[in-house]
């Protein structure tokens, strides 16, 4: 039969699914990318599956975590600087599956827009794919959703979903004691948390995202949006050659309250401030938001992206091998008899 003059197609009520078949159709190259031993099939089916066998465990113990971007996605939507928001919504999943010890296997991404761009689309999932690629983690599919009357002008949002493995008993953290070292890894930047709080202090100084950056060269929308650095390589390689008894991804909660998260009831850590220099960026914002040091390290990473947690003995080997695969380790603190963070010299 024939569509009356009043019909009602889905397209017309704002979903168009050729758009969506055609970014499945785009996407298909970047995700074979991410391949490794263990991947099964390709995009397109109900579900993904995963061989852990072929992947190497013999006694598995399946980690997952799932994450968002947060309110950076709003600098990315309005500077049009979409290619790398997928890196930082790996690294937020990713990140945080290291750190129990597990290696990243496969990702899924859900994304959801009111009307889907497919070029937008496809440079987003690109982004995604290259770091998932990076992390050695497949990426296996994904959700895309235009919900128009929900997202408008332009607006969009993104989840992750990662799974990975570790041989059972290989968890994390696991045998953290006093005296052990905090070695710092360096963040690239604000990464993915605090922006709802980056945002407002941009809007009180009169800043927009396309006026320079008072703290690097090049545009604040541009310098914001540095993605959050990768982990997983370096830290599955320490984990590896033995001694790192935790590791905590500073997210959400600064170093004040996220590294208490891997300490043992009767634990604490005591953090030597005067060990590292606060990035600039980090500086901008403690001024234009008038915090005080607290406020600081319980809101940001101020430098610190990642903290390896790892007997006395074995520190300095494994500062070396952190070193050797790209990473500049810090010696940072140690652990103490005590609870949660306490911090000497100060922040700057």
């Amino acid at each position: 039969m024939g569509q009356g003059a009043d019909g009602l197609t889905y397209a017309a009520a704002g979903v168009d699914i050729d758009a969506g078949n055609a970014l499945v159709e785009r996407i298909k190259p970047a995700a074979r990318a991410t391949a490794r031993p263990g991947t099964m099939g390709g995009l397109g089916g109900f579900g993904a599956l995963f061989d852990l066998k072929a992947a190497g465990f013999r006694d598995p113990i399946l980690v997952a975590a799932t994450d968002g971007v947060g309110t950076k996605l709003k600098i990315a939507i309005e500077t049009g600087r979409v290619d790398t928001i997928g890196q930082d919504l790996v690294a937020m999943c990713v990140n945080d599956l290291v750190c129990q010890g597990a290696e990243p296997l496969f990702f899924l991404d859900y994304f959801a827009t009111g009307r889907l761009d497919v070029a937008q689309a496809a440079r987003i999932v690109e982004g995604i794919a290259a770091a998932c690629a990076a992390t050695g983690c497949a990426l296996v599919g994904g959700e895309t959703a235009e919900m128009p009357g929900l997202y408008h002008g332009g607006d969009f949002d993104l989840a992750g979903f990662a799974v990975g493995a570790m041989e059972r008993g290989a968890d994390l953290p696991q045998g953290v004691t006093g005296g052990d070292v905090l070695l710092g890894l360096a963040s690239s930047g604000v990464h993915s948390n605090g922006f709802s709080l980056v945002r407002a202090v941009a809007a009180r100084a009169g800043l927009g995202w396309a006026d320079p950056a008072p703290f690097a060269e090049g545009t604040l929308g541009a310098a914001l949006l540095t993605p959050t650095r990768l982990y997983v390589r370096p830290a599955l390689a320490a984990i590896r050659a033995g001694g790192v008894h935790a590791l905590a991804h500073i997210t959400g909660g600064g170093l004040t309250e996220t590294l208490p998260r891997v300490l043992p009831k009767g634990l604490g850590a005591r953090i030597d401030l005067d060990a590292w220099t606060l990035p600039p960026v980090f500086s901008w914002l403690r001024e234009g938001a008038a915090l005080g040091e607290a406020e600081m390290l319980k809101t940001f990473n101020c430098g610190i992206g990642m903290i390896a947690v790892v007997a006395a003995d074995r520190a300095e080997a494994l500062a070396q091998t952190l070193a050797d695969l790209g990473e500049m380790p810090l010696r940072i603190g140690t652990v103490v008899p005590g609870a949660g963070v306490t911090y000497a010299g100060r922040l700057g």
